[in-house]
C-alpha cells in the first residue's frame, strides 16, 4: 500500500496564506454582506494555490498530510471563520474527489491541477438523496443541504442511496445540473453560501460515482484511506482550533485596551484565571488532537487502516477541540462586556463559532458513541460515519 505524503509545500503554502490573510479579514464584513466570499477573496484564495492542499499529487496537488491540513485550515480560519469554513469544505470534497474516483473521471476534472485547471467541488455527503440504477450509471434525485462555498464551485459532491440495493454512493456532476435554492438567512457562517440544492433525474455515470464508505484510493497516497469521515474530522479539528485562537487573540488585546481604565474588569485576578484556563483547554486540545494524528500518520505510513480506537480517537479528538473552542469563545464574550455586542471581529467570531458547532460531526450522537466503545460496552462495534454499528 502506499505510504503517506508529508508536502513540501506546507511552509510555502503557509507563508502565502499569511500574505492574503489581511486581506481575508478587511474582506469578512463585505463577504457577510454578500453571503459569500468577496470575488477578492475567492481569487485571493485560488491564486495562493490553497485549493491544491487535498488533491493529489500526481495529479498536480500538493497532497498534505493530515496534521499539515488541521494547521492550513487553522491558519485560513484565524483570518475570517466564514472563509475557513469554505476553503476547509472545498480542498476537502475536491480532493477526496479526486483521490477516489477513476483515471477517466481523473482526466476530466483535474487535466492540470497544478496550473489551476481543476474542478472545485462544493456539497454534501451526509443527507441521502436518491439513486437508479440505469445502464452505465445512475439517475440520481433529491434535495440537499448546506453546499459550503458553492459560489466558487464548478461541480457538485453529493450522496444519493440506490434504491435497488441499499448502497450509498457519492456522486460527483457539473454544478449546471443542480438547481441552487438562495435560503442561507443564519445566525453565523453567513459569508459561507451554504445554500440548498436540488436535482431530479439527472444521469451521472458510473465513472463519476464512488461508494460513500469507500477507502479505496485511485489516485495518491495513504491520505486518501482514512475515508470521507476521518477527512472531515481532519478539517473541522483545524477550523475549530483556528477560530479558538483567534477569538482567545482577540481577547487578549481587548484586555490590554481596557487595562488601566477605572474599574476595569481585566485587572482582577478572576479574569487573570479565566484567561489562563481558556489558554489552557485551547492548547490542550490542540496537543491532543495533533498527538492523535501523528498516531494515525505513522499507521497509514506503515501500510496499515485506522483501526476503531484510532477512529474513535480522531472523532473524539474533533469533538473536544469543537467544545474546547466553544468553551474559549464563551470566555471572550463574557469578559469582552458590550464590546462583544459590537460590529466587528470579535462578533463575527463568537457568531461563526456558534453556528460551526451544530455541524453533526461534532454532535451529541458522535460524542455517545466514542464513550460507548471507549468503555467497553461495544466491542465489536466498528464505524460507520457518524455511527458506531455492532457487528456480527
Amino acid at each position: 500500500m502506499a505510504q503517506l505524503h508529508t508536502s513540501p509545500e506546507f511552509e510555502a503554502l503557509s507563508a502565502r496564506l499569511d500574505d492574503i490573510a489581511p486581506l481575508l479579514q478587511e474582506q469578512a464584513a463585505a463577504s457577510e454582506e454578500l453571503g459569500r466570499l468577496t470575488d477578492e477573496v475567492g481569487a485571493a484564495l485560488w491564486g495562493s494555490g490553497a485549493f491544491l492542499t487535498s488533491i493529489p499529487r500526481e495529479l498536480g496537488g500538493y497532497e498534505f498530510a493530515p496534521r499539515q491540513i488541521i494547521d492550513t485550515v487553522a491558519r485560513v480560519a484565524y483570518a475570517d471563520a466564514s472563509a475557513g469554513w469554505v476553503f476547509m469544505a472545498l480542498q476537502m470534497l475536491t480532493g477526496t474527489t479526486a483521490g477516489l474516483l477513476g483515471p477517466a473521471a481523473a482526466a476530466e476534472l483535474f487535466p492540470d491541477a497544478r496550473n489551476g485547471r481543476h474542478a472545485l467541488f462544493a456539497g454534501q455527503g451526509t443527507k441521502m438523496g436518491d439513486a437508479v440504477r440505469v445502464d452505465g450509471g445512475h439517475r440520481i434525485s433529491g434535495h440537499w443541504h448546506f453546499a459550503s462555498g458553492v459560489s466558487m464551485a464548478s461541480h457538485i459532491h453529493t450522496s444519493a442511496r440506490c434504491a435497488e440495493t441499499g448502497e450509498a454512493f457519492i456522486f460527483a456532476l457539473p454544478l449546471e445540473q443542480v438547481t441552487l435554492i438562495d435560503n442561507w438567512d443564519v445566525l453565523g457562517l453567513r459569508a459561507t453560501a451554504s445554500i440548498d440544492y436540488v436535482c431530479e433525474d439527472v444521469f451521472v455515470p458510473d465513472t463519476h460515482s464512488h461508494g460513500i464508505a469507500t477507502t479505496d484510493a485511485r489516485h495518491g497516497g495513504a491520505l486518501y484511506r482514512v475515508g470521507l469521515l476521518n477527512m472531515a474530522c481532519i478539517i473541522h479539528t483545524g477550523w475549530a482550533l483556528g477560530v479558538g485562537r483567534r477569538l482567545l487573540d482577540e481577547l487578549r488585546e481587548l484586555a490590554a485596551k481596557k487595562s488601566g481604565a477605572p474599574g476595569a474588569t481585566v485587572d482582577t485576578d478572576h479574569f487573570y484565571a479565566e484567561y489562563a484556563q481558556a489558554e489552557a483547554k485551547l492548547r490542550a486540545a490542540r496537543a491532543w488532537a495533533m498527538e492523535v494524528w501523528a498516531g494515525n500518520e505513522d499507521a497509514l505510513d506503515r501500510g496499515g487502516m485506522l483501526s476503531t480506537e484510532q477512529e474513535t480517537l480522531s472523532r473524539l479528538a474533533l469533538s473536544n477541540a469543537t467544545w474546547s473552542a466553544h468553551a474559549v469563545g464563551q470566555t471572550a464574550y463574557k469578559w469582552a462586556g458590550t464590546a462583544g455586542l459590537r460590529s466587528g471581529a470579535l462578533q463575527r467570531f463568537f457568531r461563526d463559532l456558534h453556528a460551526g458547532t451544530q455541524h453533526v460531526t461534532s454532535g451529541p450522537l458522535v460524542l455517545q458513541n466514542c464513550g460507548k466503545w471507549l468503555s467497553g460496552l461495544a466491542p465489536e462495534g466498528r464505524w460507520v460515519f457518524l455511527d458506531l454499528q455492532e457487528q456480527g
